[in-house]
């Protein structure tokens, strides 16, 4: 596993109320017991982390959000694409 998916997996860990250590990247988000509102907090600190801007409706996108790797993904698509095409 990269950099960018073990920094995702520990955000996701901080946020969970039952963090677990089985978390991979074809682990479904919707397994992991995580809330809207924890949801709206670990995007803001992966944007924090990783210098990137998600655009507000990212997390009602299912594919981008179905699983931990769709999040890596997109992370790392964003991070290519640079700040300012984030934000468009």
């Amino acid at each position: 596993m990269d950099e960018v998916a073990t920094k995702i997996i520990e955000i996701l860990k901080k946020h969970m109320k039952e963090p677990r250590d089985d978390i991979g990247l074809q682990t479904a988000l919707t397994d992991l017991k995580i809330e809207s509102l924890d949801l709206a907090m670990i995007v803001f600190d992966i944007e924090d982390t990783f210098g990137i801007e998600i655009p507000y409706n990212a997390n009602e996108d299912v594919e981008d959000f179905k699983t931990v790797g769709s999040v890596v993904e997109r992370v790392k698509s964003l991070m290519a694409d640079g700040p300012a095409a984030a934000k468009a």
